[in-house]
């Protein structure tokens, strides 16, 4: 194996970042996930969970749960968006559901 030069460090973090992408669902691609944490920290989404579960309201996290998918995640917070009159952006939903899928669900587009 060559040694490790920069070069060969550039390239191993270029595949490494391409490889975690391809994984990322499409619906998340572009999702700024700081963002989404900021919201979900802003809009106390925790202890609201926490009121309406068991535990500290991370019973709603079930990997096989109703939420099996990327979309009806982000259904599941444009939902909480509207019941809740959140008046949150589409960005900021995506944001929020990247955020949570990172966190909780983690679905995974094919490679």
């Amino acid at each position: 194996m060559p040694p490790l030069t920069s070069q060969w460090l550039l390239l191993l973090a270029l595949g490494m970042g391409s490889a975690a992408s391809a994984q990322e669902p499409a619906l998340f691609k572009n999702a700024d996930l700081k963002l989404g944490q900021r919201l979900i920290a802003e809009n106390k989404c925790a202890e609201c969970h926490a009121r309406k579960w068991a535990d500290d309201g991370n019973a709603i996290y079930r990997p096989k749960g109703r939420i099996n998918t990327p979309a009806l995640l982000q259904g599941m917070v444009e939902r909480c968006s509207s019941e809740l009159s959140l008046n949150l952006f589409p960005e900021e939903i995506t944001a929020i559901s990247a955020a949570l899928n990172h966190a909780h669900y983690k679905f995974r587009d094919a490679p």
